[in-house]
């Protein structure tokens, strides 16, 4: 199995964060925000998250609304090299999108553009991908972490000639709070101790006593399967544009797959991978006649999986209605 981080067409990063984890209501925000220079032909999108009267907006200091901005790239809601609303952006904060996040698959979405691929989010790429204790605490992620980046520092994979770990602690913290929730960190209800929306998924629980943690895998019944049509399409597409089949073993275990990214086990995931062809018209075929459990596609880069997602919300509102 490849380690994405080693590939260099993907840029790392280990900050941007500002310590502040994803809010509820922040991407949404940072959408209208982008929409509203667009409408005003704003010559420098990036003015909204410098121009004193922009950040007053948005009604935070001038540090949360980095954060915002960060967020907002790193789960694909903006372009990083345009900060234009993206396509996925544009489909769940329409009127007929899911604009406040009620729809769990919205929640998986945007984790799925965290850790799927390394990025702006790094840390959360190799948490979900690379990371394979099942019980941590947040030592042991600084510690593992740091091993990882100085073995990709003398690969020529990290720019900066040493890394601090006090910078990685604080990636790790806002990793971690990304994913608990705030009855798990033993903490009020303070401002900054607000939970981030992700942390819905529970993909994170907390061990009890002493601080530990354990990622939480295996079958999630709130993922639709849509979303996981999504991961599997851009999963394939992205890394894999020549191969036409994979078994349900590469698709729990390979880096970036939907297994890991979304912590299935394998079973999970080929109850997920038997219900594709349904979902794709034969698109996606499943076969497991020959005792090989295999899903099949002729052209991955020919499914348009944010088609499905538009439905999905489409689905949502038309049941709402009824």
């Amino acid at each position: 199995m490849k380690s994405l981080l080693d590939i260099k067409d993907y840029r790392l990063q280990f900050a941007g964060h500002e310590t502040f984890t994803l809010r509820y209501g922040w991407l949404k925000k940072v959408f209208d925000a982008v929409l509203k220079a667009k409408e005003s032909r704003v010559a420098d999108p990036s003015t909204i998250f410098t121009d004193s009267r922009s950040i007053a907006d948005f009604g935070v200091g001038k540090n949360m609304v980095q954060s915002m901005r960060h967020w907002a790239i790193s789960t694909a809601i903006i372009d990083d090299s345009t900060l234009s609303a993206t396509p996925l952006g544009r489909i769940m904060f329409a009127p007929r999108g899911d604009p406040y996040l009620e729809h769990p698959g919205s929640l998986w979405l945007l984790h799925w553009h965290l850790a799927a691929l390394p990025g702006r989010a790094t840390t959360w790429h190799w948490a979900f991908n690379e990371f394979n204790e099942p019980t941590f605490d947040r030592d042991l992620l600084v510690s593992r972490l740091m091993t990882r980046i100085d073995l990709l520092r003398e690969a020529g994979r990290m720019k900066e000639s040493r890394l601090k770990e006090t910078t990685v602690r604080r990636d790790v913290e806002c990793f971690v709070r990304t994913y608990l929730t705030k009855s798990s960190t033993g903490k009020g209800l303070h401002e900054e101790n607000l939970e981030s929306p992700l942390s819905e998924l529970a993909l994170i629980q907390p061990m009890g006593v002493g601080g530990g943690f354990q990622f939480r895998r295996g079958p999630k019944p709130t993922l639709p399967n849509e979303v996981f049509l999504y991961g599997l399409v851009r999963f394939w597409a992205e890394l894999y544009k020549t191969r036409r089949e994979f078994s349900v073993e590469s698709l729990t275990h390979e880096p970036g797959s939907p297994g890991r990214v979304f912590l299935l086990d394998e079973e999970s995931v080929a109850e997920r991978l038997a219900e594709m062809s349904d979902l794709t018209s034969g698109a996606v075929h499943w076969d497991e006649s020959t005792g090989l459990r295999q899903v099949y596609v002729n052209d991955p880069s020919a499914i348009e999986p944010l088609d499905h997602i538009r439905k999905l919300y489409e689905a949502t509102l038309h049941a709402r209605a009824a």
